[in-house]
């Protein structure tokens, strides 16, 4: 009996930890919001975001996605963590997706099928704008370089001067073969970014957790982050490098191929030449090669030395652009850009991207991560690392993986503003931390996501 009552304590004590956090992580974006409207003034000008801490403006709207959007949450809440429970493993992963896709375009058709989705990617800043111009792929390659700082006469478009060649050759191969045009490249980050969160889902099964994958189903379906899913090229970019960690922890399961590590390694070397900050991916690989050891991690670093020979042989080496968008960078607004404030707004917006069901799992990592005493690891390292293999929680992992790349991209001061896009790569992960949360407790965390996001959604009209 005693024993009962003293678990019933750590329950009780535990979901109360998790009200707290959300309600913290809920403070932080009120601060964030009332900072920028109690200073005003020139302070609040030089943010370059007009509804701080997110990249947007306070516009309270409605749209054709509004009443469909609504459905979608209500039915995920109702059905999702049923369906999660039960439904055979295939299945579930492929209605994880369409779900995920189905939430992040009715959430864009709030703003609407122009403005919210087909002419996202059309916008001066945004890489379309370059594809027509690129008429030798070659060429473009080779002379990336030279294009990416501003105040010349050929400078880049901001977005593409800000990333490797690998985003504007992801969308120029895609209207050569006649796909071109802004619904069309919308419709390739959505698909690519909505299967991200079967990507998590896949890794967290290899690992050991299946259980855990499926707690966390309905919360990466629908994740607050699926409005900047919809449509971001950032949302591709977060598709592709999580399938880069999914094969990675498929090829190193028991019975796993060496193709696969191959593919994994191809994947995270493309990541490297979609955006210089994915180089912070190597974090949540090192979470999967913490469990599952580096000895057969050679076809993946093959299949990433293969990407960067490829680009350095046509023409462009990674560490010269990083250095030449460093320069551009403060260049730019960032230079204005206040680091005091969004040092820590950032952090804010994130939390607007990962739901306060997400930062209420926060509190859960370190206990799930059963990190061995210095003793035990001085008695026997091998001994200790093999114990903590075999009780940390992958998804914990994860999450806690995920949370260290954004926290390490908030401290290079080389993000300031709209994290709630660019760490999507990241925050995907950390929504695997989900999974932690009481399962009798999943339906109120899943309202909770719903409403926020589209309380979000319907007052502020994001934009990048």
């Amino acid at each position: 009996m005693r024993n009962t009552s003293v678990s019933g304590a750590r329950r009780v004590r535990a979901d109360r930890a998790d009200l707290a956090w959300a309600a913290g992580a809920a403070l932080l974006v009120a601060v964030a919001v009332a900072v920028p409207v109690l200073i005003g003034g020139g302070w609040r000008d030089r943010l370059y975001a007009g509804a701080a801490p997110l990249f947007g403006t306070w516009l309270p709207h409605v749209g054709t996605g509004t009443v469909p959007a609504v459905v979608l949450a209500a039915a995920v809440v109702r059905y999702g963590p049923g369906l999660a429970a039960r439904l055979p493993w295939r299945r579930l992963l492929l209605v994880t997706w369409v779900t995920a896709v189905a939430w992040a375009f009715l959430l864009a058709m709030v703003d609407g099928w122009e403005r919210g989705f087909a002419g996202r990617l059309t916008s001066e800043h945004e890489y379309l704008h370059e594809v027509d111009g690129v008429t030798d792929i070659g060429a473009m390659v080779r002379g990336f370089a030279d294009r990416i700082l501003d105040f010349q006469p050929d400078s880049w478009t901001t977005h593409v001067s800000g990333h490797p060649p690998g985003a504007l050759l992801t969308f120029v191969l895609l209207d050569r073969i006649g796909l071109g045009g802004g619904a069309l490249a919308s419709l390739l980050c959505v698909l690519v970014g909505g299967s991200a969160a079967v990507a998590v889902l896949v890794t967290v099964r290899a690992l050991g957790a299946p259980d855990r994958a499926r707690s966390a189903a309905p919360f990466l379906a629908l994740a607050p982050a699926a409005i900047w899913l919809a449509v971001s090229a950032d949302a591709l970019f977060a598709g592709v490098t999580a399938w880069a960690v999914a094969l990675l922890a498929l090829a190193l399961a028991p019975g796993g191929r060496p193709l696969l590590g191959v593919a994994s390694g191809l994947l995270f070397g493309f990541g490297l030449f979609l955006s210089y900050g994915l180089v912070l991916m190597a974090v949540p690989a090192l979470a999967v090669l913490a469990l599952r050891g580096w000895r057969g991690v050679w076809p993946t670093v093959v299949g990433v030395a293969l990407v960067v020979g490829a680009f350095a042989a046509a023409g462009f080496w990674w560490y010269d652009g990083y250095q030449l968008v460093v320069q551009r960078y403060y260049q730019g607004i960032a230079a204005e850009r206040p680091a005091a404030y969004w040092v820590w707004a950032n952090l804010a917006a994130t939390v607007c991207a990962i739901g306060l069901a997400g930062a209420a799992a926060l509190h859960r990592l370190p206990g799930a991560l059963a990190v061995p005493s210095p003793r035990a690891v001085r008695a026997s390292p091998g001994a200790a690392l093999r114990a903590w293999r075999d009780s940390v929680d992958p998804a914990a992992l994860l999450a806690t993986a995920g949370l260290a790349a954004l926290l390490l991209a908030d401290l290079s001061l080389l993000s300031k503003a709209e994290t709630e896009r660019i760490w999507l790569p990241f925050e995907i992960w950390v929504l695997a931390g989900t999974a932690l949360l009481p399962a009798e407790t999943a339906r109120r965390w899943l309202t909770v996501q719903a409403v926020g996001t589209l309380l979000v959604v319907h007052i502020v009209l994001t934009g990048w």
